[in-house]
């Protein structure tokens, strides 16, 4: 059996599962990111050992493990090198620091990435060999799946589908690129639109569903749309029609089979999507767009987990990640 261990700013999940994706045992903890690294390795450790005995076995037993963690990440080297949302992490060595607590090989990878292995191995991409991957919530990030394999590009830092860029200027992402998808598209573009439009006396309602569990956030924008504010979902049309701008890019540049949409924007459902993949067909080459299905994702928040599994599996099975 293999450990799956998503790495996130405020939550651990981790899933314990056999080579074949049957789940055997499951655990969730509070990340308690401001406690430093060495806290919160105890933490994973303590949440992997709590799956483990719910599997029916010992931590190490496991024939590996996966560790999905936000960016920047040294992959080869195991390293998380600088996260914006885990405070005090510089250049942690959190593999081998994990692995001893556990006593099994461990390996890390992109969290973004092991979305895309989770998916395409047990979820919505299932049976293409050339997938991509897009999250879209506070931010935007992705995988790449070509021939079956992930995508890591020359330094392992390949799948940054949110800086595609979407247009010549505008806002910054959280970045500071200029003109990317996740400066028009991200949910926190969505909600910086709606409160530069509050602040000049308009979106009332979204005001008002906003006032009642500061801060504003892309979902309120598109609660005060389906309750009939017009410019509320005027913004998020504005935002999917970007995003089908960086949809299209992908495309062309692909030719993926399957693009798996995933992140809290999906479920705006139509609403974002609809001008997204209607614009994603007006630009791209039409036999491009022919080949490919646009659909959202089957795993939700467990394809994270289960995508750093399978990096435990394939460093298991083929001496890689």
């Amino acid at each position: 059996m293999f450990a799956g261990i998503d790495l996130g700013g405020t939550k651990i999940a981790v899933t314990i599962a056999d080579q074949d994706g049957r789940e055997r045992g499951n655990a969730r903890t509070s990340t308690e990111a401001s406690r430093g690294p060495d806290a919160v390795i105890a933490r994973i450790a303590g949440a992997v050992r709590e799956a483990a005995r719910e599997a029916g076995i010992e931590t190490s037993q496991l024939a590996g493990a996966g560790i999905a963690a936000p960016g920047p990440i040294d992959r080869d080297e195991g390293v998380v090198t600088d996260p914006p949302n885990l405070p005090g992490w510089h250049n942690v060595p959190l593999a081998k620091t994990l692995a001893a607590h556990l006593g099994t090989i461990t390996t890390l990878e992109n969290d973004a990435n092991c979305g895309a292995l989770g998916e395409h191995a047990y979820g919505a991409g299932r049976g293409y060999r050339h997938m991509i991957y897009i999250t879209a919530s506070t931010g935007i990030g992705g995988g790449i799946i070509i021939d079956n394999q992930l995508y890591a590009g020359a330094s392992g830092a390949a799948g940054e589908l949110g800086h595609i860029g979407v247009a010549a200027d505008g806002p910054a992402c959280g970045a500071g690129h200029i003109g990317c998808l996740e400066s028009f598209s991200s949910g926190t573009a969505i909600a910086r639109r709606a409160q530069e439009l509050i602040n000049a006396g308009g979106l009332p309602r979204t005001a008002r569903i906003a006032a009642q569990h500061p801060p504003l956030d892309a979902q309120d924008v598109h609660l005060a749309a389906q309750q009939g504010e017009a410019d509320a979902a005027a913004i998020i049309e504005r935002a999917g029609r970007y995003f089908g701008i960086g949809l299209a890019s992908i495309i062309n540049a692909f030719n993926p089979q399957c693009i798996v949409i995933g992140g809290g924007l999906v479920h705006m459902g139509d609403a974002i999507l609809g001008p997204a993949v209607e614009v994603a067909r007006t630009r791209s080459f039409a036999q491009s767009f022919d080949d490919v299905r646009i659909v959202e994702w089957e795993l939700g928040e467990r394809g994270t987990a289960l995508g750093a599994l399978v990096v435990a599996r394939n460093r298991h099975a083929f001496g890689r990640g």
